[in-house]
């Protein structure tokens, strides 16, 4: 898993990063708003974890911005030493999707991480499938269907498959999918290995009009893949 802290105090971002790491994710820090914004208008994450009060503007209010003005849908946990009902309130209704209260406890951090990935569909081992109509994938035995026929995947391009499917409908990054995949974390490095693997996943699937899903490259920024009616209604919003 893929997070995003931002967290101006380098002590609070050390120890939330090193909690975050045994718990197997990939952690990137943001000391200012600003920084952040850029980020994430630019990749894909899967949680962010914002502090509230920064040099800039408030993580509430970044968290804000990418909400009404990207259709962010990520999910945020806000975290601050802030404790009254209207702070939890003004957070929430700025896009969080839970509210803790610093000094950041281990156990507490994790607890509500977890609460909130099992509120998003696909995104937590709990869920054994992920039904994509007519396509069927199987968790557990890391196999994936068309109509009850089973495709024959490398791991690799099945773990594209199923990041690429449990986030349908959102833009993955190039360098999400090579950090999470391929454990690559350099965003500058120079490799086709990405798109052939989803030009080869594109084919195995027959990912088009025919099956009810594309899979589109997004210009400098990742691939997403989604239902057709969802593709077809975006290009003529377009």
């Amino acid at each position: 898993m893929r997070v995003a802290i931002l967290e101006d105090d380098p002590d609070q971002a050390e120890i939330a990063g090193l909690w975050l790491q045994d718990a197997g994710c990939n952690v990137h820090k943001f000391v200012t708003a600003e920084s952040f914004l850029r980020a994430a208008r630019r990749d894909s994450f899967d949680l962010y974890l914002l502090d509230w009060e920064l040099p800039d503007l408030s993580g509430v209010e970044a968290l804000e911005r990418l909400r009404v003005e990207h259709a962010d849908n990520t999910p945020a946990l806000v975290a601050t030493v802030r404790d009254t009902e209207q702070d939890v309130v003004r957070a929430l209704e700025a896009g969080a999707d839970d509210y803790v209260v610093k000094p950041l406890r281990r156990s507490e951090l994790t607890a509500r991480i977890n609460a909130i990935l099992r509120r998003v569909v696909g995104r937590t081992v709990q869920h054994r499938s992920i039904d994509a109509h007519p396509y069927s994938i199987d968790l557990g035995n890391r196999v994936i269907s068309l109509r009850s026929e089973e495709i024959v995947l490398t791991n690799r391009e099945f773990a594209v498959a199923v990041l690429l499917f449990s986030n349908a409908g959102k833009v993955i990054s190039r360098s999400h999918i090579l950090e999470e995949i391929w454990g690559i974390e350099n965003r500058d490095i120079s490799t086709r290995t990405l798109d052939t693997h989803v030009s080869r996943l594109r084919k195995k699937l027959a990912l088009g009009e025919d099956n009810g899903w594309t899979l589109s490259a997004i210009y400098q920024h990742g691939y997403r893949i989604e239902p057709v009616e969802a593709s077809t209604k975006f290009a003529s919003n377009g």
